[in-house]
């Protein structure tokens, strides 16, 4: 039997760090990552455009020093936050592949 993964929270908003990243498995090959930032919450796939490697080092790290771009480890390719167009890599001009979520009742659930 599949779950309805709408139904089931991902975590708790609060479970993000404010200005900062967090990593989720959702299978053995497949992950995403969410970003909190400015009040905001962005979700992608953890998949760099131009290689499909997972883009973070080290687990939750998906952001460069600063916390302005998501940085891809293997490639150094930087992307917005905002939308996840790569603005400086080998994949310029591509996008990170969003993910999509409701929020309710302070928890993130994938819709």
């Amino acid at each position: 039997m599949v779950s309805d993964s709408s139904q089931q929270p991902l975590c708790a908003l609060e479970d993000i760090p404010a200005d900062g990243s967090r990593g989720f498995q959702l299978g053995k090959f497949e992950s995403i990552f969410a970003i909190r930032k400015n009040n905001q919450l962005y979700l992608y796939r953890n998949r760099c455009p131009h290689a499909g490697l997972e883009l973070n080092w080290m687990p939750d790290r998906f952001l460069d020093r600063d916390g302005k771009y998501i940085i891809c480890s293997a490639h150094g390719a930087m992307f917005t936050i905002e939308n996840g167009e790569c603005i400086a890599g080998p994949c310029a001009g591509a996008y990170l592949e969003s993910v999509e979520f409701r929020l309710a009742d302070g928890l993130i659930y994938l819709t």
